[in-house]
């Protein structure tokens, strides 16, 4: 189960640099959150977890179905 589960992250985690490659904007949607101050910058991407979460229900629930 452990290696199965790596190998997805690992699997997430190349989709996640091919798309940036292809310069679409996954993590940068309209609605992230950014705050840059003086010395720190705060980075929270509630709109990009929540796509995330919604595609990831989606996949499960159509997985389930059978």
């Amino acid at each position: 189960m452990l290696i199965v589960a790596g190998f997805v992250l690992v699997l997430l985690g190349v989709a996640v640099w091919v798309l940036g490659r292809l310069h679409l904007p996954v993590g940068r949607l309209p609605g992230d959150i950014v705050w840059r101050g003086k010395n720190s910058t705060f980075y929270f991407p509630i709109v990009t977890s929540l796509l995330l979460s919604l595609i990831g229900s989606l996949i499960l629930w159509l997985l389930n179905r059978r």
